[in-house]
């Protein structure tokens, strides 16, 4: 070998030493920020591991054990992202852990793919060691709650959910909704950084829980929320459960003594008095979690470990004595009380009983349930399922009724949340006034005698037909149907069908709402063409047929994103600008998407899209009393979710001018 040889096959040797020692500092400290990051997952501080394990997939993208580690912390904070994370690392290391399966069961469980669920965790029991029997007994559960949520949504009910927005909503985790007898003030429980009055952080890593308050503005517009903290600031978790005594006095819960629950009373000055026990047949050296005093102050309903023998939670009730004190509390009973969790109990003018659970035909996670009580039975009936939308295959708890009992409140985990656990309101769609006249596109005259069918479907997809003629000395026609949903309407004469056409029936949440609907028949070359006009009205006038043809550019968004591009900006002004030229104008906003997530997501993907319009309008001046939102998800798409060019053109928000005549009568808002 000649000198030039011997010198080029030296270098080549040290280049290979090099590279081989790069790689393997590059994978020595890969493994090590995977062990930092896995010390903080052991303590559940899943926010502080995720930037280790994100660390090591910026240098090696496909390392299973981040991959692994950083999807399941994703669980609590973007479902969708540990989905790809999971399924990504078993992808890249079939066997990356022994518990894979299990967890690719709970994140397809979480996400509603319910058969994929239920294989992973199938394939999941053969895995789990003898002396395990307690996972083996979980995941046969698990796989009656993946069930369960199967037939739920399958069958969803009428039931409309809504975020209650980003004034109240953050990256952490808010719950505990408790509103005021006038439906104007709102208490909750935050563990945002915000303005948080305790700074320390609890062993999981977060902020520990405070109490926040916030004022209704009008309609779902609310103050920027303030920490109430003052005389009851403390070193551990304070959290609200109810205002009563005429919202004089606040039941709290406080994480001494393993949590107890306490009282406040309002000082003359509006702030809170120092929180006090509620009482020592009440609170025990175990767990208190939640309560409720009835109405006529006389019982409490409340949730303890005290009593349970392997320390889950049970409802008891406590009566007051005359001394004014709470007496020794018995158990609610066995219809309610499950071998799981029981907590958030909370009772309706009605009787009912309201509560969540971890068990009985629970979705996954924590489930609000009713229980009717019997009166002459003397006892509570078997509890319900409150069902789908209300429920989810994750976490729904703290459900509390409006004063008035025509909406209600609760907290949950939701695919399209801000971060973790949301406040949401729970409407009940209604049925509303639907009235009108036909004419024909070439005389300004209505057309007596004729008959209109609406048929649709409710929301478990069971048909729904109503019918009228319009009358021969008006040619008006007036029904009441389910709103929210699109109806084929089939207009005939004398047996012979003149036409069918689509109507969305906007989302009514007040039942005196009325809606006018006229269709125009064209008898000339094509005598089955109909164009509709929907407008809402405060009477049953007929509006001239021209009256809505002003017509709003769409906006669009990036994927999987709700925030505003600029030139969206510049489309909103536009509305924003028509609307205050035209105050009799309401306008209907209706988001849209593309179909890559499930239907769920995308229908809250869509809501939020038509919210970010619907806040920005606001922000404007245009009153919320002026706005409607709809979420349509991927379900009417304007072009085949087969190309990115096409998706684009699905995810996007349309507007939709919905008029009223007397403009001092304002349109509910939904």
């Amino acid at each position: 070998m000649n000198n030039l040889a011997k010198l080029f096959s030296r270098l080549s040797l040290a280049l290979a030493v090099t590279c081989v020692s790069a790689y393997t500092a590059d994978a020595q400290s890969n493994r090590k920020l995977v062990r930092t990051g896995n010390k903080f997952f052991d303590r559940e501080n899943y926010r502080a591991a995720l930037p280790y394990y994100e660390q090591v997939l910026a240098n090696d993208p496909n390392n299973a054990e981040a991959l692994y580690f950083a999807g399941i912390s994703y669980m609590t904070f973007d479902k969708e992202k540990a989905a790809e994370y999971i399924n990504k690392a078993q992808s890249v290391k079939p066997n990356v852990d022994r518990d894979i399966e299990y967890w690719l069961g709970r994140i397809n469980h979480i996400n509603y793919r319910f058969d994929d669920a239920i294989k992973h965790y199938q394939a999941y029991i053969p895995n789990v060691r003898k002396r395990d029997d307690w996972r083996r007994e979980e995941v046969a559960m698990l796989i009656q709650h993946s069930r369960n949520a199967q037939k739920e949504v399958a069958n969803p009910k009428d039931i409309f959910v809504k975020n209650l927005g980003g004034v109240v909503n953050t990256e952490y985790s808010e719950h505990s909704p408790v509103i005021s007898s006038d439906d104007n003030y709102l208490l909750f429980t935050s563990r945002s950084a915000g303005n948080n009055q305790n700074s320390s952080k609890a062993a999981d890593g977060e902020y520990f829980e405070d109490i926040y308050e916030t004022r209704r503005i009008q309609g779902d517009e609310w103050e920027q929320p303030r920490s109430i903290a003052g005389n009851l600031k403390s070193s551990g978790h304070d959290a609200s459960i109810q205002l009563f005594d005429n919202d004089t006095k606040m039941l709290l819960y406080r994480s001494v003594n393993n949590g107890d629950i306490m009282y406040s009373e309002r000082q003359a000055d509006g702030s809170w008095g120092d929180a006090k026990s509620i009482g020592s047949n009440i609170n025990t050296a175990d767990f208190e979690s939640d309560a409720f005093i009835t109405p006529d102050n006389q019982r409490l309903y409340f949730s303890t470990s005290h009593y349970s023998e392997d320390g889950d939670l049970d409802i008891y009730v406590s009566q007051r004595q005359r001394n004014g004190e709470w007496g020794k509390p018995r158990s609610v009973g066995a219809a309610i009380n499950t071998k799981f969790d029981d907590d958030s109990p909370y009772m309706a003018a009605d009787g009912s009983l309201y509560f969540a659970s971890r068990g009985h035909n629970t979705m996954g996670g924590y489930d609000i349930f009713v229980a009717r009580y019997d009166s002459v039975a003397k006892r509570f009936a078997r509890p319900e399922n409150l069902g789908y939308p209300v429920n989810t295959p994750d976490d729904d708890t703290y459900y509390r009724l409006s004063p008035d009992g025509s909406y209600a409140y609760l907290s949950s985990y939701r695919i399209g949340g801000y971060g973790e656990k949301d406040i949401y309101t729970i409407n009940y769609i209604r049925a509303a006034r639907v009235m009108g006249r036909v004419f024909a596109t070439n005389d300004s005259l209505a057309i007596p005698g004729l008959e209109l069918v609406f048929n649709g479907q409710q929301a478990d997809k069971r048909p729904i037909s109503y019918r009228d003629v319009t009358k021969q000395e008006d040619g008006l026609y007036d029904l009441r149907i389910l709103s929210g949903r699109t109806y084929q309407v089939e207009i005939t004469k004398d047996g012979q069908v003149l036409t069918t056409e689509s109507f969305e029936m906007p989302m009514v949440l007040n039942d005196t709402t009325t809606v006018e609907q006229n269709f125009y028949i064209d008898f000339g070359d094509d005598p089955t063409r109909v164009t509709t006009a929907p407008v809402l009205a405060a009477d049953g006038k007929p509006r001239d047929k021209g009256a809505a043809t002003m017509e709003f550019k769409n906006i669009y968004y990036d994927t999987d994103k709700y925030e505003l591009r600029a030139e969206s900006i510049r489309e909103l002004d536009a509305v924003a600008a028509y609307m205050k030229a035209n105050p009799n104008v309401n306008v209907s906003i209706e988001g849209h998407t593309d179909s890559r997530a499930s239907e769920q997501y995308n229908m809250t993907l869509g809501e939020n899209r038509a919210n970010a319009a619907y806040d920005y309008l606001v922000q404007q001046g245009i009153s919320p009393r002026r706005l409607v939102t709809v979420s349509y998800g991927e379900r009417r798409p304007v072009a085949t979710n087969n190309s990115a060019a096409n998706m684009q053109l699905n995810r996007r928000t349309e507007f939709k001018i919905i008029q009223r005549q007397d403009t001092q009568q304002e349109v509910p808002v939904k």
